[in-house]
């Protein structure tokens, strides 16, 4: 081989090397933009089941039932915020500087009520709290309260730029798929094609049922926050149930964050024979709730939109999660949909495909 095709080589070598830097360097500035067609791209799914109603049943143009749909998604988001707003404000009263120390004052109360009730059984949590220092991670919540109100104005960036991007992927749902298109050899197009189409629609039906499986959780919580006559009820319960959207570990925060919270809005009240015992009764209604989400919800959900056995889904997630960590586990059931419907469409003869895509 002469030196002019080894310095060739190796110069082509730098040239795609350096190209490939410059190409991560690109995406990782526009990262922002990727996030905004990313969530476009899941609203448009969910909202692709509701247009399609209504130009086929009741016979709307395709701009009217595209705009109808967008309306209803905004009202719903505007209906949140109007509905949390006052929740929310009150709450972060009760957490800003002025009450800080009457917050860590009712913390160290319930502490101390749980030291006495426990030392009462013989069980000392002193030393087993001593090297924690629970109330001081509370005087950050005024800085991320803080950093909140200066994201509003990114927030009305973003939200706009979202419903822009939405509005022209509803309006034209084969605008997103030709651009993935445009990317893919001329030979394999119309296999990509076929793929796309299958991945629309069940993750369309995925997301869909995410959302009546959060309203359920919803629901149920508020149901039991309400009954217990717990403050911010609704809040807690909202914040639970999007917590669910993390498998496995979501709900475990969210029956911390519920039983904490719980506890502290009774403060007042004797432990033993008021706090302890509402807080009990709330986490064991909270789990009858969950055991109905694992063993109802969840596998019809899963089983009728991703065709993939529980066990299947299980494993996924947790190698998800130790690869990519939070991240990896919501994304994991998505990202693994549309890896089985491409591989069934460019490799259906093999046999560890073709069994785990047989019920596609």
């Amino acid at each position: 081989m002469s030196s002019n095709k080894i310095t060739y080589g190796i110069l082509r070598a730098l040239v795609i090397v350096i190209g490939i830097l410059i190409l991560l360097y690109f995406l990782y500035k526009i990262q922002s933009v990727i996030i905004y067609i990313i969530i476009a791209g899941v609203l448009s799914l969910i909202g692709r089941p509701l247009i399609l109603i209504l130009r086929k049943k009741l016979k709307f143009p395709n701009t009217l039932a595209v705009i109808t749909t967008m309306f209803l998604m905004l009202s719903i988001l505007i209906g949140i915020i109007t509905l949390f707003i006052p929740l929310i404000v009150e709450q972060g009263k009760s957490l800003s500087l002025l009450h800080l120390e009457q917050y860590e004052q009712n913390l160290e109360d319930v502490i101390e009520q749980l030291s006495i009730y426990f030392s009462s059984k013989g069980i000392d949590i002193i030393d087993a709290l001593k090297g924690l220092d629970i109330t001081s991670q509370f005087k950050a919540i005024p800085n991320i309260l803080n950093s909140i109100l200066e994201s509003v104005g990114s927030f009305s960036i973003g939200l706009f730029s979202v419903l822009f991007i939405t509005f022209f992927f509803m309006k034209d749902s084969k605008l997103l798929k030709n651009g993935i298109l445009t990317l893919t050899p001329t030979k394999t197009e119309s296999r990509f094609s076929n793929s796309l189409e299958t991945i629309n629609d069940l993750l369309s039906r995925y997301f869909i049922g995410l959302i009546c499986q959060i309203s359920v959780l919803f629901i149920i919580y508020t149901v039991i926050l309400l009954s217990f006559g717990i403050s911010h009820a609704v809040v807690i319960a909202f914040l639970c149930a999007l917590l669910n959207l993390i498998p496995y570990v979501g709900p475990l925060i969210g029956a911390s964050v519920m039983l904490v919270l719980s506890m502290t809005s009774n403060i007042g009240l004797d432990f033993q024979s008021d706090i302890l015992p509402t807080s009990l009764w709330i986490l064991f209604f909270y789990t009858l709730a969950q055991l109905l989400d694992n063993f109802v919800s969840q596998p019809l959900i899963f089983s009728k939109t991703t065709k993939s056995h529980p066990l299947e889904i299980f494993l996924v997630i947790v190698i998800s999660g130790l690869l990519f960590g939070i991240v990896g586990m919501i994304t994991a059931i998505p990202c693994y949909t549309a890896i089985k419907v491409i591989l069934k469409e460019f490799l259906s003869e093999n046999k560890i495909v073709k069994s785990l895509t047989k019920n596609i």
